[in-house]
């Protein structure tokens, strides 16, 4: 029988069938995911073949042919992937300006991972209640940039219910992947608009005024207005992977469509001669912020190193 993952915890898995039945399953031996070499052969969001055995447990046998799914480096010393969902028709970034900050740095890795794996992306600018006038203007200054490269921008405050309407609105008919940095409010936005999802939510660490992890698996939450997001760990950085040094800038929307006009064709706009994309960065048509988190991902490449 076929079913729906809508909850991993690492060795269990449940699945979703057509029923509406839940059932805990568990992964075959012999199973192995092909072309991606993952820490989690299978991901929340996957249509999986699952055979019962006489306990009444769903041995999962083959995964269904996905049509896309999302990645980031995993979070130990490997070279591996950890597939955060699968079959998405939308990814969703909770920033948050401050309480704790997060970097454009992380935003544009993982828009970028976003535009590598063709998953439609959003940004969710949360705790909106919060911020001083300083902030506030830093907040429209970044709404400003990522609505002129057709990024999608909602400003909310999760926990006074602010602008809520309109985001559950977009989410409407969508299976939709939530992430974030640890704090930012993800599990607080979760229970507003799935309310039987019960998502844990913790406090800010005073230390860095960084966010403590409180979600330790995956899960899928339907939506009352149909759709459904899916929950996932906090998450401290996008090291880049399964990206060439060369196809970085194809994820840069401004800087793909620039780069047509470089003198090279194969030019990684850092310092060659002619190069269209530096001219534009400094003429402001390109933004700095953008320019320095591409500059950050080839670094990545060059070194090996991720975060």
């Amino acid at each position: 029988m076929i079913g729906l993952v809508v909850k991993n915890t690492g060795s269990w898995y449940q699945v979703k069938t057509n029923s509406g039945d839940l059932i805990e399953c568990k992964m075959k031996g012999n199973l192995r995911l092909k072309a991606i070499r993952s820490t989690n052969p299978i991901a929340v969001g996957d249509f999986v073949n699952i055979e019962l055995n006489a306990d009444g447990i769903g041995m999962i046998s083959d995964i269904c042919e996905r049509k896309n799914y999302i990645v980031r480096r995993s979070s130990n010393l490997s070279k591996q992937s950890h597939i955060l969902a699968a079959n998405l028709d939308l990814v969703a970034l909770i920033v948050t300006i401050n309480y704790p900050e997060t970097s454009t740095v992380f935003i544009d890795r993982f828009l970028a991972s976003a535009e590598a794996y063709r998953v439609p992306a959003c940004l969710i600018f949360n705790k909106t209640d919060l911020y001083s006038e300083d902030e506030n203007n830093y907040l429209e200054a970044l709404k400003t940039l990522y609505n002129s490269l057709n990024y999608p921008v909602f400003k909310i405050s999760a926990i006074k219910l602010t602008n809520m309407n309109e985001l559950t609105s977009f989410f409407k008919d969508k299976t939709t992947l939530i992430s974030g940095n640890s704090g930012v409010g993800k599990s607080t936005l979760i229970n507003s608009i799935a309310p039987h999802s019960m998502a844990k939510t913790g406090e800010i660490s005073s230390y860095h005024n960084k966010g403590m992890h409180t979600t330790t698996f995956s899960e899928m939450f339907e939506l009352k207005d149909g759709g459904a997001v899916i929950d996932t760990p906090g998450i401290k950085g996008f090291g880049t992977i399964d990206m060439e040094k060369e196809e970085i800038s194809h994820y840069f929307k401004e800087i793909f469509a620039i780069s047509k006009q470089c003198r090279f064709s194969n030019c990684t706009h850092v310092h060659e001669p002619g190069c269209a994309v530096l001219e534009a960065t400094n003429h402001h048509q390109i933004s700095t912020s953008r320019y320095q988190s591409y500059i950050s991902m080839l670094s990545d490449c060059d070194s090996g190193k991720y975060r």
